[in-house]
């Protein structure tokens, strides 16, 4: 039985330069319409964050924002966020990171900046720690993430990893096969853990 019902997509609050990343956004919020997945993002409505969501809303889709309020004139508009069928506004970036986690059954990290990697390397270290099994996506767009996955290597090889068999994402190249990828990788472990409170305290 599958378990995945709502996909986490981190990404940036920013375009990029190559007009790939937001056209990869979008085909990714489109598809997991498509599939009936509910999206779960940082609730901007700019650059690539805005690609997914506006993609899932296109499409019919059920989009969640999770926005914290200090950041919602900076990465988003009121007026646009009204489009959302649930928004979460946080205190705190600490708060919007663990709504993200508990509402999500798998997680996919999209180009981003320094936020994207710090909200996808938190969610495979809480992996390699035992606490959760859901699966972790790189969308590899453009080989935008070869050098993490480059770094990743090292520190396994170094013996920095050791509980590596515990963390092991899916890297994706075509924005429109991930869904299909985190489907199978759903179907293959027990239900995703729930975030437990206890558990997310300690972190």
């Amino acid at each position: 039985m599958n378990t995945i019902r709502s996909v986490c997509v981190y990404c940036g609050s920013s375009p990029g330069r190559d007009e790939t990343y937001a056209k990869a956004g979008h085909l990714l919020g489109r598809s997991l319409a498509r599939s009936g997945l509910r999206l779960i993002y940082g609730g901007g409505t700019k650059g690539i964050m805005g690609a997914v969501a506006e993609g899932a809303l296109k499409a019919g889709g059920k989009v969640t924002g999770i926005i914290p309020r200090f950041l919602i004139n900076r990465e988003a508009t009121e007026t646009a966020l009204d489009r959302l069928d649930e928004l979460v506004i946080t205190d705190n970036m600490h708060e919007r990171k663990h709504r993200m986690f508990e509402k999500s059954d798998a997680f996919v990290a999209l180009p981003g900046g320094i936020g994207t990697v710090e909200e996808i390397v938190e969610i495979m270290t809480w992996g390699q720690l035992g606490h959760h099994r859901k699966p972790i996506v790189f969308a590899n767009i453009k080989g935008f993430w070869d050098p993490m996955l480059s770094l990743l290597d090292h520190m396994s090889a170094e013996g920095f990893i050791h509980t590596a068999q515990r963390v092991k994402p899916l890297v994706v190249e075509d924005p429109e096969a991930i869904v299909a990828a985190i489907m199978v990788a759903g179907s293959s472990v027990d239900a995703p853990t729930e975030g437990v409170q206890s558990v997310i305290d300690k972190m």
